[in-house]
C-alpha cells in the first residue's frame, strides 16, 4: 500500500458531491476507527481510486464532471478489484442492476440508515482486504452476504428482507449483544415510527426458521447470536 495511507486501518475514498451527506460519512466512518478521504467530483474520485490502495470505495452515481457508473467502468477495465459501495439516490430496480452488472459490489439508497450503512461497510472492507467473508460460518447456519442469503444445513432458508437483515446485522457482531433500539433502527430505519413488537414478531420468526438455539434473547440487553467458538 501507498505510504500515504495508513497500513493500521482501513482506508476508504468517499466520491459524494453533497457537502452535507459527505461531511456526514466522514464523520460516522472516523468515529469508527476508519481512515477516509472524500473529494466532491467525479474525476477526482477516479483519480485518487486508481493511484491510491483504498479497501472500499463508496460512490454517489449522480456527479460532476463524471458519474459514479462511468467511475465503476473504468476501474473495472482497469482491473481495479476495490469493493465499491454505491450510495445513491436513485432506487428503481434498473439503477441497482445497472451498478451490479458494472461490477459494483453493493448499492444503498438515500436516505440511509447508518447502522445498516456500517454493517455493509465492514462486510464489504474485509472482502477487500483478502478475507473469505462473503460467508459468516455460525455452526449449522451459513450467511452469504454477497448472495444475500442464509442457508441452514446447506439448505437454503427462506427469509424476508428485513429478516435476512435482522440476521445479517447480527451475525456480523456474533458474540456482542445487539441493544433492541439499535436493531430497531435497522429494520425500520430513524424516520419511521415502528409498531412497539415489530422486532420480537421478527425474532420470533427468524427463530422458527433457523432454530432456538441461533438467537438468543438476552432478556433487558438485546439480541444476540453466539459466535461459533460458543456454539450454536
Amino acid at each position: 500500500m501507498n505510504s500515504r495511507l495508513s497500513s493500521e486501518r482501513m482506508n476508504i475514498l468517499i466520491v459524494e458531491d453533497d457537502t452535507h451527506i459527505r461531511n456526514g460519512l466522514v464523520q460516522l466512518l472516523n468515529e469508527e476507527g476508519y481512515s477516509v478521504d472524500a473529494f466532491s467530483n467525479g474525476e477526482e474520485g477516479l483519480y485518487q481510486a486508481s493511484e491510491w490502495d483504498y479497501d472500499l470505495v463508496i460512490l454517489d452515481v449522480m456527479l460532476p464532471k463524471l458519474d459514479g457508473w462511468e467511475i465503476t467502468k473504468k476501474l473495472r477495465a482497469k482491473q481495479k478489484s476495490i469493493p465499491i459501495l454505491m450510495l445513491t439516490a436513485l432506487s428503481e430496480i434498473d439503477d441497482v442492476v445497472t451498478g451490479l452488472n458494472l461490477g459494483a459490489d453493493d448499492f444503498m439508497t438515500k436516505p440511509y440508515n447508518e447502522r445498516e450503512l456500517l454493517a455493509r461497510v465492514r462486510s464489504l472492507a474485509r472482502r477487500g482486504k483478502g478475507t473469505p467473508s462473503d460467508e459468516i460460518q455460525l455452526g449449522r447456519v451459513v450467511v452469504n452476504t454477497l448472495q444475500r442469503a442464509v442457508f441452514a444445513d446447506e439448505a437454503e432458508i427462506s427469509l424476508t428482507a428485513t429478516e435476512y437483515r435482522i440476521v445479517e446485522y447480527l451475525a456480523l457482531r456474533a458474540g456482542q449483544v445487539v441493544p433492541h433500539g439499535q436493531l430497531l433502527d435497522v429494520v425500520t430505519g430513524d424516520t419511521e415510527e415502528p409498531e412497539s413488537n415489530v422486532i420480537d414478531v421478527h425474532i420470533y420468526r427468524i427463530r422458527r426458521k433457523l432454530g432456538k438455539n441461533f438467537l438468543q434473547n438476552k432478556r433487558g440487553l438485546g439480541y444476540i447470536i453466539p459466535s461459533p467458538q460458543e456454539g450454536i
